[in-house]
């Protein structure tokens, strides 16, 4: 496996140089998910590995992996070696033709589904990759609603945003969209009152199977669900779960999708979480790790059966960067690079000997940490102001006064170095998937010693 050694930050520290591109950015970058009025971005001068620096020579670790896509880390030599080879050979071409390096980004990544997800469409990212996947599904069944879970993220675009369980989809959610909502497991916070994992997943499914019931089967064409919840909390499926969602779904004629954008390409220590379950959607989603975010890249992995709907039936759907040369120059590097430097196996054995062994000792340590839970180098650390209660560290979607203590524990880790990826009361741990064990340690170090800000807001501290 490849691992970097950045050179000292600080030594190519040019303050200058960032005030000019923090100025150009204010003046003309509109951010997404932001009050443009309110936000500092940081201008950052470099990256590699599993850090990135800013202008003043400060230095992150990154445990955020960015958008929890950067799987193979920041600048890998072999995948900006393939972009720059692919763009002197050819940039792009319509979809319409066949390319080689589009047919091989294919290949690999069909090689890698489960079961018989064999045909692959190319979108630019996730969000699309549902909204394609979501059409499929109706276009098959000729049904129009979907059902996805509360405690979710599928994206920003039309369908993906009504899909979407968390505060995110409220201001752009039509509520006649064709979706309904629904409780998936989640025994730390259980809404089935469950008393153990096998209770949660037994009356997950019996609400799922209700809910199913009193909508109509006959009117339902997908149920979509991350494979293991990413931005919603890393909440890890109970044994049973996923298999039983999928007998649900063929009792009905149901198509199951798969969300793997976030949970997929070695994240949960394997190529996609679903192998952890034993489980074979009818459509998978990816995006994100399939090539690290280097270009931008997604698709949907559909089986036999969907794509047979379309063989002599066109398929409505399009875009003009579907498996864009480039980007599918940067995924064959991607996967290649995995296979070869055994990054996969390298994020399970991280998760499996450090990360989580080193997570519950400091969840022993601190009485702000409720819960920790995740696979490979995916995983959620709950904050809480009283374990007892299990009363969040700050209220659901909280903003300004009410966040402070994330606020307090994001700078701390920021001032330690560590870049941490913070979502309402939970820091997950989510750094590339080619983390070494020193550097994974000293995130985790640079983590416990940032808990102290979250614990002074416990009850009695």
């Amino acid at each position: 496996m490849t691992t970097t050694h950045p050179a000292s930050a600080a030594a190519a520290a040019d303050p200058a140089a960032g005030a000019a591109v923090k100025a150009a950015d204010r003046a003309h970058v509109f951010h997404s998910w932001s009050a443009q009025g309110l936000i500092d971005p940081p201008a950052i001068a470099g990256a590699e590995g599993s850090y990135f620096w800013d202008y003043d020579g400060n230095r992150y670790l990154d445990f955020s992996s960015q958008l929890v896509n950067t799987n193979i880390g920041h600048q890998h030599p072999k995948v900006v070696a393939a972009i720059q080879e692919q763009a002197a050979k050819l940039c792009t071409l319509a979809p319409g033709f066949a390319v080689d390096v589009r047919s091989e980004a294919a290949r690999l990544i069909a090689e890698r589904t489960p079961g018989d997800l064999d045909k692959i469409f190319f979108t630019n990212g996730g969000a699309e990759a549902v909204e394609n996947a979501v059409r499929m599904a109706r276009l098959h069944t000729g049904r129009p609603k979907v059902l996805s879970a509360y405690r979710s993220y599928h994206g920003a675009t039309a369908a993906a945003i009504n899909l979407t369980g968390d505060p995110r989809r409220w201001p752009s959610d039509t509520a006649s969209a064709g979706v309904v909502h629904f409780w998936g497991p989640f025994r730390y916070r259980s809404p089935f009152h469950a008393e153990n994992e096998a209770q949660e997943c037994e009356r997950a499914l019996a609400h799922l199977d209700q809910t199913i019931a009193f909508e109509g089967p006959q009117t339902i064409a997908a149920i979509v669900l991350e494979t293991v919840p990413g931005t919603a909390g890393i909440m890890v499926p109970p044994a049973g779960y996923l298999a039983g969602v999928r007998e649900i779904c063929d009792r009905h004629g149901i198509v199951f999708v798969l969300d793997e954008v976030m949970a997929g390409f070695g994240r949960t220590g394997r190529w996609f979480a679903a192998e952890h379950f034993g489980v074979t959607p009818d459509l998978l989603t990816f995006a994100k790790g399939v090539n690290s975010g280097y270009v931008p890249l997604g698709g949907v992995a559909i089986s036999a059966e969907i794509a047979a709907t379309f063989d002599q039936r066109p398929y409505p759907g399009g875009l003009t960067y579907s498996g864009h040369p480039l980007a599918c120059a940067s995924a064959v590097a991607t996967i290649n690079a995995m296979a070869e430097e055994r990054i996969v196996e390298n994020a399970d054995r991280i998760g499996e000997t450090v990360i989580g062994p080193a997570l519950r000792e400091i969840a022993g340590r601190h009485p702000s940490v409720g819960e920790v839970r995740g696979m490979g180098v995916f995983w959620a650390v709950e904050l809480v102001k009283d374990q007892e209660t299990r009363e969040p560290l700050v209220p659901y979607n909280a903003s300004g006064a009410a966040n402070a203590p994330m606020g307090e524990f994001a700078a701390a880790c920021k001032r330690a170095g560590l870049w941490p990826f913070v979502n309402m009361n939970r820091t997950h741990v989510v750094p590339p998937c080619t983390v070494t064990e020193a550097e994974a340690k000293e995130g985790l170090a640079a983590l416990d010693d940032a808990l102290t800000a979250a614990d002074a807001h416990t009850t009695g501290a």
